[in-house]
C-alpha cells in the first residue's frame, strides 16, 4: 500500500445536516444516533424524562441534539450542535445546523469543514426557499457530497409519486449550482424508515439508507494529487547544548505531500531552499502528508516566520494584494465599502481594506443584486479587498483550506466574514466582481 494513502479501517467522515423549520432535521439526527446504538443509557433516560414532562407518549429524539433551553421551548435548532459517534465501518463528526434564515451563518460554520451535507425537506411541502438556500450554501462551500432526505414519507402515504418529483426538482437545482451528483433518499425520521434500517413500506426504493450512504461515501483522497501547502505556525529554536543550531518550522500540512530533498519556495518572500529534514512525533521521516502536524527543517538559513507558506518551488502560487472573493457575512454589524479589517489566511494575519462590494447573492433564485454597498448578517456576496501585505491564496475550488480566509474586526477581534477566494460556484454561476474602487483613504 502506498505510504501516503494508508488509512485505518474506520475512516472519519465530517457531515452536516440542514433543513427548513419543522422538516424534522433534529428528529432525523436523533433517530440516526438512537438506531445506530450511539446514545448512552443516561442520555436516553434524560430524553425520556424530558419527553414525559412535555406530555409526549414516546421519547422525542430531537431532544438528543436540541440542547439549548430556547431550542427545546420553541422546537427549533438555533446553534450548531456537534455530535460524535461511530459504527464498525466509520467514525463520524456530525454538525446539526439551524434552519432559520437568520441562522444561515451557523450553517456556514457547520458545513465549512463537512465532506457531506444532508438536506432535509418535508415530503408534504417539497422544495422551499430555505431548501434552495441550504443547497446553495453547500455548493458555495464546495461540500463534495450532497444528500437529499425527503422526510415525513409516512405522512405522504409512502408514495413514490410524491418522492420522485421532489428528487428531480432538487437534482436540477443542484446541477445549476455546479453540484455533479445528488443522492436522494425517502425517509421517515419519526418512524425510522430508511434512516438506519431499510423501510418495509417503500419497496419501490432500492437505494441505501441514510447511514449506509454515509458509511460508504468516499472521503479518502490521494494527497499526491494536490499541491503541497505548509503554513508555518511556529519557529522552533531550542538553543540548547544538544541542539545549538536547530531551526525548525512547525505547522500542519494543509494539502499535498512533503518529502526530504524537495526544492521549496517560502512565500510571500519568494526565497528558495530545499527540505533538509522532516520531524514528526519526535523522529525524522522522509515523507509527510496532509493533515499531519510536522516540523520542517530547510537546508539554507532563510528568513521564515509565522504566517509564511512553504510550497513546492515548481508551480508555486502567485502572491497578490488584490483579493476578489465570495463571502458570507456572519457579524451583526454590516460590512461596508471602506471598512478596515484584518484578513486571516491560514496562519497569516494582515491588514485589509474593503474596496468594493460588487454584488449580493439572492440564494433563492441565484439572482445578483448589484452594488449593494454593504452586506448585512447572513448575506452572501462578492467583495474586493486590498491587503497591506501580499498573500498566497489558492482558489477555493482548488483548496478549501488555503482558498479560505476570515475577516476580523481589528478593534475587538470579532469574526466578521468568512471568505472563499475565486469564483462562487463550481460552474461560475455567480459573476465575478467589478473593478476596485479608487484609492481614497488607503493608508497601508
Amino acid at each position: 500500500m502506498n505510504s501516503v494513502t494508508a488509512t485505518t479501517a474506520t475512516s472519519l467522515l465530517r457531515f452536516a445536516t440542514a433543513g427548513s423549520v419543522d422538516d424534522g432535521k433534529s428528529t432525523l439526527v436523533g433517530r440516526l444516533l438512537h438506531d445506530s446504538k450511539s446514545v448512552l443509557a443516561d442520555q436516553l433516560e434524560a430524553v425520556e424524562h424530558a419527553s414525559r414532562s412535555r406530555g409526549a407518549s414516546a421519547p422525542d429524539l430531537a431532544l438528543l441534539t436540541d440542547g439549548l433551553r430556547a431550542e427545546r421551548e420553541q422546537g427549533i435548532t438555533i446553534d450548531v450542535a456537534y455530535r460524535y459517534f461511530a459504527t464498525p465501518r466509520r467514525r463520524f463528526i456530525l454538525a446539526d445546523t439551524p434552519g432559520h434564515v437568520q441562522y444561515t451563518r451557523n450553517m456556514v460554520t457547520g458545513a465549512s469543514t463537512a465532506q457531506a451535507t444532508v438536506v432535509l425537506v418535508d415530503a408534504r411541502n417539497g422544495i422551499v426557499e430555505q431548501t434552495r438556500r441550504h443547497a446553495a450554501v453547500a455548493a458555495l462551500l464546495r461540500v463534495p457530497h450532497l444528500v437529499l432526505a425527503v422526510n415525513k414519507m409516512d405522512l405522504a402515504g409512502y408514495d413514490e409519486t410524491v418522492f420522485a418529483p421532489i428528487a428531480e426538482e432538487f437534482a436540477a437545482y443542484a446541477r445549476s449550482l455546479g453540484v455533479p451528483e445528488v443522492t436522494a433518499i425517502p425517509v421517515s425520521a419519526l418512524a425510522g424508515d430508511n434512516v438506519v434500517a431499510p423501510s418495509p413500506h417503500m419497496d419501490w426504493y432500492g437505494g441505501p439508507t441514510v447511514l449506509e450512504h454515509l458509511e460508504t461515501v468516499p472521503v479518502v483522497t490521494d494527497p499526491t494529487s494536490e499541491p503541497a501547502r505548509f503554513p508555518v505556525q511556529y519557529v522552533i529554536r531550542p538553543r540548547t547544548t544538544a541542539h545549538p543550531d536547530y531551526r525548525g518550522y512547525a505547522g500542519q500540512i494543509a494539502s499535498g505531500v512533503l518529502r526530504t530533498g524537495d526544492p521549496v519556495t517560502v512565500l510571500p518572500s519568494g526565497r528558495t531552499s530545499t527540505i533538509a529534514a522532516i520531524d514528526a512525533l519526535g523522529s525524522s521521516v522522509d515523507v509527510a502528508w496532509a493533515p499531519q502536524s510536522v516540523t520542517v527543517r530547510l537546508a539554507d538559513d532563510v528568513d521564515v516566520s509565522r504566517g509564511d507558506l512553504i510550497v513546492p518551488a515548481a508551480g508555486a502560487p502567485a502572491t497578490t494584494r488584490d483579493v476578489e472573493a465570495t463571502v458570507c457575512h456572519v457579524a451583526d454589524r454590516p460590512l461596508r465599502v471602506g471598512d478596515r479589517v484584518l484578513l486571516k489566511h491560514t496562519t497569516r494575519t494582515v491588514k485589509a481594506l474593503v474596496k468594493a462590494v460588487p454584488s449580493r447573492l439572492a440564494l433563492d433564485d441565484l439572482s445578483q443584486h448589484p452594488e449593494p454597498g454593504e452586506l448585512a448578517a447572513n448575506d452572501i456576496g462578492r467583495v474586493v479587498l486590498r491587503t497591506a501585505e501580499p498573500l498566497a491564496l489558492d482558489p477555493y475550488a482548488a483548496s478549501r483550506t488555503t482558498g479560505s480566509f476570515l475577516l476580523i474586526d481589528p478593534a475587538d477581534g470579532t469574526t466578521l466574514t468568512a471568505g472563499m477566494a475565486g469564483e462562487a460556484f463550481a460552474d461560475g454561476t455567480a459573476p465575478g466582481g467589478t473593478a476596485p474602487a479608487g484609492d481614497e483613504g488607503w493608508d497601508f
